[in-house]
């Protein structure tokens, strides 16, 4: 008992507070510790009975990330988070990566939902929300924009996986095909030879 006056005799001394004082700010500084590191911990690392129904099934329809390699952007649009049975994704500088254990952040109603099924690059290295903004060319980027960006395709390159890139080729091909499927042989042979 000696030990407990002691230290409540103390608390004044040191902090200037009383000891109720004290012990309210006590246990508002754990209360708010608590509040925040939740605010920051991923699905993952909740217990399962607090995870939702919605979040367990979304973690069971996708388990392993798809390897797409070369996509087009207009096919990386189909996977913007709007179909819960496909992976969210998103590009940075051409590089597609599977951000589908961030849905709460990149898929529908999250902060950073604009930038899902998209090259997100110059709305990154902008720190933009712009819609605009939210495309790949990142001509005319200033040398720390330019940084940011890195800093971001780092952390990207780091926290998930890249399943593709994004290509025009798909497209030239596309139109190229589209192009001779009318025309005769000798035709396209000589688009071919003006082309080389």
């Amino acid at each position: 008992m000696a030990f407990y006056s002691a230290f409540l005799d103390a608390i004044p001394a040191f902090t200037g507070l009383s000891p109720a004082a004290f012990f309210t700010i006590l246990a508002l500084m754990i209360a708010v510790y608590h509040l925040v590191a939740g605010m920051f911990v991923s699905s993952d690392q909740l217990p399962d009975e607090k995870r939702t129904a919605d979040q367990q099934e979304q973690q069971h329809v996708v388990s392993e990330p798809p390897q797409l390699g070369d996509v087009a952007e207009e096919e990386l649009r189909a996977y913007d988070g709007s179909d819960p049975k496909k992976p969210l994704l998103m590009a940075i500088k051409g590089l597609v990566y599977d951000v589908t254990k961030s849905r709460m952040f990149y898929g529908p109603g999250g902060p950073y939902a604009m930038f899902a099924g998209k090259d997100a690059s110059r709305a990154l290295a902008l720190m933009s929300f712009d819609p605009e903004d939210v495309i790949g060319n990142i001509e005319g980027l200033s040398r720390d924009e330019l940084e940011v960006l890195q800093d971001w395709e780092y952390k990207f390159m780091e926290k998930y996986v890249k399943v593709g890139q994004i290509t025009a080729k798909k497209k030239t091909e596309e139109r190229s095909l589209e192009k001779t499927e009318g025309r005769t042989e000798t035709e396209n042979a000589i688009e071919n030879l003006k082309a080389a």
